[in-house]
């Protein structure tokens, strides 16, 4: 029985931490005591098994891994990030998205719900964390939708659905945690989860579209009463096309000086233009624009300003993710700062929480790092290779098995969990096979984004739990008491969206392109058809004769002729006399 332990102690190391795990203990102290303790185990079973290598002295490397952990530069840019976001939530930047974009789809059917989603990828390319989205439009946008008749699943499932956007579409914060774990970087990475990403806003849409005309009902339009800032559309679009034809001008201009950056640098100086134009338009009432244009051009143009200066300098190479997220924080803080909600309170908040994550991070990191040690010295990963290179099926059986136990394991466990945990295990196997890691990254995050979704531990249902009604209540806009949502709605309204997922999942797996095209065009040359000629050794070469000099200047001091055609006949010398030929047959001496 001992023997049988000795031999299996990886997959009864592993099946204990699910255990601890599953019991609800904290994960990063699951990790570290389930590690501390098989080491002692494992120690002590070492005579018994060829598999084990652990022994007292191997602690003495943990200090070194730990220091590897808290040194991390790369992990620098979630505090960043998380501080950038809780400003922005801070600032009302959501309530005033959520308004005016209600507000530009306000007379179509369906038209909250695609603000929602549309906010939702707007606020996940800004502030990269679902609690703050998911909080911030449950509590603008939810009693909006029931007071205008939306049904209670649809409402709830696609508020939950839209704020786990966060967590694919860059900067996310688990796109830096898998990149760091799949020792890839974080801007190939982030330029990887773009359009697959987008493609996910994309079905969302489809899906509410779908529902318009499915269930008519279940998302009215906006009644005439409810647009505050009336018509205008036509207005809106005239502004943009004035805006690109600025923008083209000034690439134009720009062009001979500043080459292939001149489309960047046009558009900023069109959407600058726009911008300024709307700020005056508003400020001295001239009402050259329509109040709705004037409106979602004021709203929109700064959070796209952000996201350009996070994301655009990371994409563009000028800046590295850490440094994006340090200036997207600089950027947040302005903000707040020119709407005026720049306080104290504001910042200690936001950094209290920043703190509160970050702790949450390393100490999960730590307990990896403990329970990593131990599972290697009893060459865990080698098991878990094994087990999974030789499924049937190839990489496409490797990547079905992966996702359904990356799917089942995120009812039970969170995305930074997965990815302290899981990751580090499938990405030898993953590497082995062939898989390219940024794209496995990718289709690893977005089947995370479950863990979010689904019953009954879906982060993301919980925090809508947290701020939708649990009691009927009055409206303070109809005068109407309105019902609460159950908890049983918004699970139910999760599940379509989270088929979503999975369909986004196939996709991803069916059409790599998505993920592959941030490896860049590449040269267009086709290795297989480069040949490289390399000249032969035989009689054919000839050495130039320069008096033993292989024609250089001065001479090496070589026999002449060509050494390489077996010694032939030499040159007589200037006497007449022929040089002799020289003894190769012992070591040359110098006296």
């Amino acid at each position: 029985m001992i023997e049988f332990i000795a031999d299996n102690l990886a997959p009864i190391m592993f099946m204990s931490l699910i255990v601890f795990l599953l019991l609800g203990y904290p994960v990063a102290f699951s990790l570290a005591a389930n590690g501390l303790l098989f080491f002692v185990i494992g120690v002590e079973l070492a005579p018994l098994s060829d598999s084990i290598n652990l022994s007292w002295p191997l602690l003495n490397a943990m200090p070194e891994r730990l220091w590897g952990v808290m040194s991390n530069d790369t992990l620098l840019a979630i505090p960043f990030f998380t501080f950038m976001g809780i400003v922005l939530e801070k600032s009302g930047m959501a309530e005033d998205l959520l308004d005016t974009i209600g507000q530009l789809f306000g007379p179509i059917r369906g038209g909250l719900a695609y603000a929602v989603i549309f906010v939702g990828a707007l606020l996940a390319a800004t502030t990269g964390v679902v609690a703050a989205s998911v909080i911030a439009m449950g509590l603008i946008s939810l009693p909006i939708m029931l007071r205008y008749g939306y049904d209670r699943r649809v409402a709830s499932g696609v508020i939950a659905a839209s704020g786990t956007l966060a967590q694919i579409i860059p900067p996310s914060l688990v796109l830096i945690v898998l990149a760091d774990q799949l020792g890839r970087s974080v801007g190939d990475m982030y330029a990887g989860a773009l359009i697959p990403g987008l493609v996910l806003t994309g079905l969302y849409m489809l899906y509410i579209l779908l529902m318009t005309f499915l269930k008519r009902d279940s998302m009215p339009a906006l009644p005439l009463e409810a647009r505050s800032l009336g018509s205008g559309v036509t207005s809106l679009a005239l502004a943009l096309i004035v805006a690109a034809g600025f923008a083209y001008a000034a690439h134009i201009y720009l062009y001979p000086a500043h080459g292939e950056n001149a489309d960047i640098l046009g558009a900023t100086v069109g959407v600058v233009f726009i911008y300024v134009v709307a700020l005056a338009d508003k400020a001295f009432n001239i009402n050259m624009m329509s109040r709705l244009a004037q409106q979602v051009i004021i709203v929109l143009i700064p959070p796209l300003a952000l996201i350009f200066l996070v994301l655009g300098t990371i994409f563009l190479g000028i800046a590295t993710p850490t440094e994006g997220g340090a200036m997207g924080a600089v950027g947040a803080l302005a903000m707040a700062a020119a709407k005026g909600r720049l306080s104290m309170e504001v910042v200690r908040s936001a950094l209290t929480a920043t703190t509160r994550l970050s702790a949450f991070v390393l100490f999960i990191l730590i307990g990896a790092r403990v329970f990593s040690l131990t599972f290697y010295g009893v060459n865990g990963h080698l098991w878990v290779e094994h087990l999974l290179v030789s499924m049937p099926g190839g990489e496409t059986g490797f990547l079905i098995a992966v996702n359904v136990l990356v799917f089942f394991l995120a009812f039970f466990l969170d995305f930074f969990e997965l990815a302290f945990i899981i990751v580090p295990l499938l990405a030898p196997a993953a590497d082995k096979l062939g898989i390219d890691l940024i794209w496995f990254g990718v289709l690893l995050g977005i089947n995370m984004q479950t863990s979010f979704m689904h019953p009954p531990f879906g982060f993301a249902l919980f925090y809508l739990r947290s701020v939708a009604a649990k009691v009927p209540y009055l409206d303070k806009v109809t005068g109407k008491v309105t019902q609460p949502v159950t908890t049983g709605q918004i699970y139910w309204g999760a599940v379509p969206f989270v088929g979503i997922q999975i369909v986004m999942v196939a996709l991803t797996i069916l059409f790599p392109g998505m993920v592959m095209h941030y490896k860049g065009e590449g040269t267009g040359i086709d290795p297989a058809t480069i040949k490289i000629e390399v000249p032969g050794f035989g009689t054919g070469l000839t050495l130039p004769d320069n008096d033993g000099g292989l024609g250089l200047p001065g001479g090496l001091q070589l026999p002449a002729g060509n050494p390489l055609e077996g010694g032939g006949d030499q040159k007589p010398a200037e006497g007449g006399a022929k040089k002799p030929a020289t003894d190769l047959s012992s070591p040359p001496s110098f006296n």
